[in-house]
């Protein structure tokens, strides 16, 4: 059994509900399909947005708790003063990459907004799905700084245990 504390972070949360959520629609959507032969039109459109929602919110959570994919050779063979630098220039390279996404998200998200435009499949508002970019972006943002400040007072989790 895993000593492990629980994870209860909002982005944790809506990741569980996301996924509960696609299970539900997709379930819901065979057997209609399997019962009468035609199938909800919005399953497509809502399962694709709680997958990115779930996999932003889960890139928040895995984020928060040094839990991402990377390469640790470096890390476990350098120097502890070498390493808080390394630490950083992660740190910097997440900040640079989802600050643009935050940025170019938002702007999109208020051009979907301005122009009115509609999904294709239910004629839904596309800036509420747009919407949730720039935001599950700032979260991972606040994420890897909060990670960043832990790994550099030499606070961290347990170790992930790779299955190969």
């Amino acid at each position: 059994m895993s000593t492990r504390k629980p994870k209860f972070r909002p982005e944790a949360w809506l990741a569980s509900l996301a996924l509960i959520a696609i299970c539900l629609i997709s379930l819901g959507n065979v057997i209609v399909r399997y019962a009468t032969d035609a199938s909800f039109a919005f399953t497509e459109e809502f399962s694709v947005f709680f997958l990115v929602l779930l996999t932003f919110a889960g890139a928040a959570v895995a984020a928060r708790h040094n839990q991402h994919i990377r390469i640790e050779l470096v890390e476990h063979h350098l120097p502890k003063s070498l390493l808080k630098v390394v630490y950083v220039l992660q740190w910097l390279a997440g900040m640079i990459v989802l600050g643009i996404t935050c940025w170019y998200g938002a702007i999109f998200a208020l051009e979907e907004y301005q122009w009115e435009s509609l999904s294709p499949g239910l004629g839904l508002p596309n800036w509420i799905y747009v919407a949730w970019l720039p935001l599950m972006a700032a979260a991972i943002m606040i994420r890897i700084t909060q990670n960043l400040v832990d790994r550099l007072r030499g606070k961290q989790d347990e170790e992930v245990i790779h299955e190969s």
